[in-house]
């Protein structure tokens, strides 16, 4: 998307939003490129730390499970045979 500086001005929020959107804004001067808006990434952890960490994340999850019942039929309990509420 190009626009021009002039009209960027009035315009600078949802302009700012659409680069943080991932949209390419591009300001113009004269009808020519002058400036680029783009978003700030944050900087995405290396593979190697994701990696321990996700293994953390899913030891601590294994450790809380408990054996028993499946949620899937968990609540049973709540209806008779035919489906309905008991």
């Amino acid at each position: 998307m190009k626009v021009s500086v002039a009209e960027a001005e009035g315009r600078l929020t949802e302009l700012v939003r659409r680069a943080e959107a991932g949209d390419e804004v591009i300001l113009t001067r004269h009808g020519q490129p002058a400036v680029r808006l783009v978003a700030i990434r944050k900087e995405l952890m290396k593979a190697e730390a994701r990696r321990v960490f996700l293994e953390a994340i899913s030891a601590a999850g294994a450790a809380k499970a408990t054996p028993g019942p499946d949620a899937a039929r968990s609540q049973d309990f709540l209806y008779d045979e035919d489906g309905l509420p008991r």
